[in-house]
């Protein structure tokens, strides 16, 4: 059994590893979670190992305070008077916690004369006993290998091109996250560095890993040229290099050559299980795959309150599984665009439906479907059911951003705001261009009256919000999202502005109506003006959004007013007598 339990949230895991390996040199025994066996539960293992470890410490970060096992596993070693804290960042811990001693290992690359670590140290030994001698202590476990591979560089001549490397990139991070003795930095970390030209090693010493990939893509007709370089972390010499140029139709096996390669270079052994889920793409054809990756960079553009995008991925996912009607995750991204079509704007069909139980009879155990499919019952009111299908979404697909982003909404939309606000957070780090989240953040924590929090999630939301409109003057959701996070930094004249111009662009853009609505409500306080901004929206609306209002925290203070309640009852008039006679109404969107 363990001295030492160690807790962390999934994005500090290199630093934990780094913890726990400073902590196995004194001479103690560690258990962290990667030691998990594969037959037991979970929870039950936790169990077992929290409650014989002598001291457990818990590593703060901004996931670790929004994350539930990281709160229950530090109230536990709480009320057992064996917790030491230690944070890695400038997140404000939660209570009561904020009350108790925490070291600061914020950038800490291991020098065990560092005075926060000397406070780990001294607090564990007081709890633990002075560990082992080397001669008697248990050997330790190697330590494990850790990458950041940062984003390809597109380097072909057409700069829309870069869906194209960002895939790649994506695809390297996530085939190298299925070797089990490798710690790999997660996407939205190192998505972090895009567009930048950093020094590898500082990379390395900021993220705590042994060694750093980098390269390029060209894509020129039928042609790809892929550079690759892995170099050590510390030295910063290179380990591995390569120039590959091949025809399109090898870029599968030239990603597995890649990560091969770099399991090599490290000399790493790859188990035959996850050699089998590397090769696993979902598809055999080059271009389905290309049109995927081009429709899924349609989907992360946040745009979704311009129909245009919807088409465009329901156009580019057809033409996908017209290639290949096997490719699952193509299936389950056109159900995704039919269901926003539908439900926001009316389309005919039947929002989706089809595609998904395509997608999830191809892959049962595809996050991204399940996750879908726990939102349509959602809608429908099933939600016992949706709670045990997004529960099992989350369990196949954690650090999906698409499965986080559904999480989220659920709960958000059945008032259940604090249950929202982990997984909004989560989506919110796990892609580094992500508006939503960080505006639905700005919602959730304001009707909690959290205000430190709200300005927060409303400057992340104001700076991603920014670089999308720069990129795309006519993305009316981005520059909602705008609206708001201008308002809940008190910047109520330039959120104005931002209105008028964005009403001049897009005047027939509900969703941006809408969200301009909220902000006038809630954090500027008009509501004459908020009233005049939805009335059109509930007129127009083809269902979700008069639905949202009834229970919308920022109308909060609009509900006891007979106009809202008017245009509201109007509007639920109307859908009623628009429903069919079997009582079905369309589907709310993703």
């Amino acid at each position: 059994m363990p001295d030492i339990f160690i807790s962390y949230a999934r994005s500090t895991a290199s630093q934990a590893q780094r913890v726990a390996e400073a902590l196995r040199g004194l001479g103690y025994s560690v258990w962290i979670d990667d030691d998990l066996p594969a037959h037991r539960s979970y929870s039950r293992v936790i169990e077992e190992q929290m409650t014989a470890a002598k001291a457990a410490v818990v590593i703060w970060s901004a996931d670790a305070v929004q994350s539930e096992w990281v709160m229950s596993e530090a109230n536990r070693a709480r009320e057992d008077h064996k917790l030491v804290q230690v944070t890695t960042d400038t997140a404000r811990l939660p209570m009561p916690f904020d009350t108790i001693q925490c070291a600061d290992l914020a950038g800490w690359s291991g020098d065990l004369n560092d005075p926060g670590w000397r406070k780990v140290a001294a607090s564990v030994g007081e709890l633990a006993g002075a560990g082992r001698s080397p001669a008697t202590a248990p050997a330790a476990a190697p330590r494990k290998r850790s990458i950041c591979v940062l984003p390809f560089a597109n380097m072909s001549d057409d700069p829309q091109q870069e869906y194209f490397s960002d895939g790649i990139s994506e695809d390297i991070i996530t085939d190298l996250s299925k070797v089990s003795a490798l710690s790999v930095v997660a996407r939205n970390t190192a998505f972090g560095f895009k567009g930048k030209s950093p020094n590898v090693r500082d990379v390395a010493s900021q993220l705590g890993v042994s060694h750093v990939l980098e390269g390029s893509v060209r894509k020129a007709g039928n042609r790809v040229r892929i550079t690759a370089q892995l170099i050590d972390g510390v030295v910063g010499d290179h380990i591995w290099a390569e120039r590959y140029d091949r025809d399109l139709n090898d870029i599968f096996a030239l990603q597995d050559e890649i990560s091969q390669a770099i399991v090599t270079a490290l000399k790493l052994k790859l188990l035959p299980q996850e050699k089998q889920a590397i090769a696993h793409r979902g598809t055999d054809s080059v271009e389905a795959y290309d049109l995927y990756l081009m429709a899924r960079s349609y989907y992360l553009t946040g745009n979704s309150g311009d129909p245009r995008q919807e088409e465009a991925i329901e156009r580019l996912t057809r033409r996908a599984v017209e290639i290949d009607p096997g490719y699952a995750q193509a299936w389950a991204l056109m159900a995704s665009g039919q269901y926003t079509l539908q439900s926001r704007f009316g389309r005919a069909g039947d929002g989706g439906q089809a595609a998904l139980e395509r997608a999830l009879a191809l892959d049962p155990d595809l996050a991204e479907a399940r996750a879908l499919k726990a939102l349509k019952l959602s809608d429908a009111g099933r939600h016992s059911e949706a709670a045990a299908e997004i529960t099992v979404a989350l369990r196949l697909g954690p650090e999906s951003y698409e499965v986080n982003w559904r999480a989220a909404n659920i709960s958000y939309r059945q008032g259940r705001l604090a249950e929202a606000i982990p997984y909004f957070e989560k989506a919110s780090a796990l892609i580094e261009t992500d508006f939503n989240s960080p505006y639905m953040l700005v919602s959730c924590y304001t009707a909690l009256g959290d205000a430190e929090n709200t300005r927060r999630a409303a400057t992340i939301a104001l700076e991603r919000a920014e670089k999308a409109v720069a990129q795309d003057r006519g993305n009316g959701y981005a520059m909602g999202a705008g609206v708001v996070a201008l308002a809940a930094l008190g910047e109520a004249d330039r959120a104005k502005d931002w209105m008028r111009r964005a009403l001049l662009i897009d005047p027939d853009n509900l969703l941006m109506r809408y969200n301009f609505a909220c902000t006038l409500a809630a954090p500027l306080g008009d509501a004459e003006a908020a009233l005049g901004m939805l009335g059109p929206v509930l007129e127009r609306d083809t269902g979700r959004r008069v639905r949202g209002a009834a229970t919308d925290p920022d109308f909060a203070g609009l509900r006891g007013d007979p106009r809202f309640q008017a245009m509201l009852a109007a509007a639920e008039a109307r859908l009623a007598a628009a429903r069919p006679a079997d009582g079905a109404g369309p589907s709310e969107p993703a």
